[in-house]
């Protein structure tokens, strides 16, 4: 279980993980308006214009964005059911075996291989089902981190109409390649704020 939510939570900040160097289009112009998490919008370079990068945290995205931990959450009591389901099925047949044992010697080779292979019958399909339930847990895990890949470009691409970044970087666990961020660049907050806003509007629609 404790694996299931580690790996959940790498292919989360993985799903994010396109704003990396991402690159959005368009002609930087005029004065920005409103402000920003960090004070960006008051920081000016030599020209005094708008610095044309921004950073995002996912770590914080993935756990301050509502709509990311309800899907975590979710998705980690179903892996829990699977298992449940799973060790219930074993303990099943450990009862039948026990009760199968307490005939004794009164058992002869013929019962004892047919029990046998029932046994190992009903093993394969505990199996088989905690493998295709599994399976659709993945494909499901993968299709809601395409889910908020896209919402999230969605968003950015509406946040930096107004923001006019050329570059947005991201930095986290295992993706931290810059060796120096200057906190003013900061726009997690923003995001965070902006995506659970956007989140509450879907749901109620």
């Amino acid at each position: 279980m404790k694996q299931f939510s580690l790996i959940l939570n790498v292919l989360l900040v993985a799903a994010v993980g396109y704003l990396y160097y991402y690159n959005f289009s368009g002609k930087r112009s005029g004065k920005p308006g409103g402000s920003t998490t960090g004070g960006v919008a008051n920081w000016k370079d030599s020209n005094c214009k708008r610095p044309p990068i921004a950073y995002v945290e996912l770590d914080s995205l993935n756990e301050r964005i509502t709509y990311i931990k309800d899907k975590r959450k979710e998705l980690e009591a179903e892996q829990k059911a699977i298992e449940t389901e799973w060790e219930n099925g074993y303990r099943n047949l450990e009862a039948q075996k026990n009760e199968f044992l307490k005939k004794g010697t009164a058992i002869t080779q013929e019962e004892a291989e047919k029990f046998q292979g029932v046994l190992m019958q009903q093993q394969q399909k505990i199996d088989q089902k905690k493998q295709a339930l599994t399976q659709n847990l993945s494909e499901k895990s993968f299709g809601f981190m395409d889910d908020i890949q896209k919402k999230l470009k969605d968003f950015l691409t509406e946040y930096n109409q107004e923001k006019k970044y050329m570059y947005i970087l991201t930095t986290g666990t295992g993706l931290d390649y810059m060796v120096y961020k200057d906190s003013s660049l900061n726009i997690t907050d923003d995001v965070i704020r902006g995506m659970n806003e956007k989140m509450k509007t879907l749901v109620k629609h």
